[in-house]
């Protein structure tokens, strides 16, 4: 098996400003694993507020070849075992080389990962399309970009927060949900979320810095909302820490390191009773087919990166007004555009 390392740079249609800062192209690492039959596909994508660049995945992943390409890939589950020792410290490049694995697993198995997992996709959750932070003009357009699009994502963390979201209601029946990023106290997530309900919105992710443990019993007590974590679940041992903090964990393959540890996050989250959500970071559609293999697992989704970006490097999966459609492929279903 040999392993390609493809740095791809994504233009973004829109700056993409949140809470922590602001992009305008994305950066990503494309891991490719060929057995000189069929190729697997996986997507590394950096974060800087994470401190972790396309560089840095790449050059680990370089680092680790000799081991990646001499391991067996007997099941991605044992393979992702065998990396982690090597890989554990960046899970960004150990998503990737995972995504990979699982994508030439499954094309040389010759079904859809969904299917060797069991799962059905006759019912699956509808993405989001999110909007990042701008003025409402600009904001509005966007929408306006993916008219009817059931259900929209707005990035929130500035003084206005409430006034944004009631103005945008003004364009849009669709569902919102709101990404404060760690931006609001537990007195504004309180407040806000009561405001909120009644400018249907389905759910508040992540208002509060990670290890506001006070705050947040506050808030899972008060809120007249949901409560989803993002920037507090990020590995697997996350998962049990926010129970009794929050309603429900987004789960980013990126940071927990691919499919292999997430599906182990989705199945302890259903034990604890918490929604479970599968969100991206500006993937390609590399990162985002991998994404839609889980959709039989999830309440809500968030993978709309493909959409996010001008050019897209790859084939996989498409939507249709908010409907995944999974690719006809094997696999993740990805094909690299060449």
């Amino acid at each position: 098996m040999r392993m390609r390392l493809h740095l791809v740079d994504l233009p973004l249609r829109h700056t993409f400003t949140i809470a922590h800062g602001s992009t305008a192209a994305q950066r990503s690492v494309i891991v490719e694993l060929d057995d000189g039959r069929h190729q697997g596909f996986g997507e590394g994508c950096p974060s800087a507020y994470h401190g972790i660049s396309a560089e840095q995945i790449a050059n680990e992943l370089e680092a680790a070849r000799e081991l990646i390409e001499s391991t067996p890939l007997d099941s991605p589950e044992e393979y992702w075992q065998h990396m982690l020792p090597t890989l554990g410290g960046n899970r960004f490049a150990l998503c990737a080389l995972d995504q990979a694995a699982h994508d030439l697993f499954g094309k040389r198995a010759g079904q859809p990962l969904h299917r060797l997992w069991g799962l059905d996709p006759a019912r699956l959750p509808l993405t989001n399309y999110t909007i990042g932070i701008d003025t409402i003009e600009r904001m509005v357009a966007k929408m306006r970009e993916f008219p009817d699009w059931p259900i929209y994502k707005i990035k929130l963390g500035t003084p206005d927060d409430v006034a944004i979201v009631r103005e945008l209601r003004e364009h849009t029946d669709a569902v919102f949900r709101v990404d404060a990023n760690t931006a609001w106290t537990a007195d504004e997530t309180i407040e806000n979320a009561h405001a909120l309900q009644d400018l249907n919105v389905e759910f508040i992710e992540q208002p509060l810095p990670v290890g506001d443990t006070d705050g947040m019993r506050r808030v899972h007590a008060e809120s007249a909302l949901p409560i989803i974590a993002d920037e507090t679940c990020q590995i697997e041992e996350d998962v049990a820490k926010c129970a009794g903090l929050f309603d429900g964990v987004n789960i980013k393959l990126t940071k927990c390191g691919g499919l292999t540890p997430g599906r182990r996050m989705i199945d302890e989250a259903r034990r604890l009773g918490l929604k479970v959500m599968v969100g991206c970071m500006t993937e390609s559609t590399v990162g985002c087919s991998a994404i839609a293999q889980l959709l039989p697992l999830l309440d809500y989704v968030d993978m709309d990166g493909p959409l996010l970006v001008a050019k897209d490097v790859a084939t996989g999966v498409t939507f249709d007004r908010g409907r995944p459609i999974l690719p006809p492929e094997n696999g993740a279903g990805v094909r690299l555009l060449r």
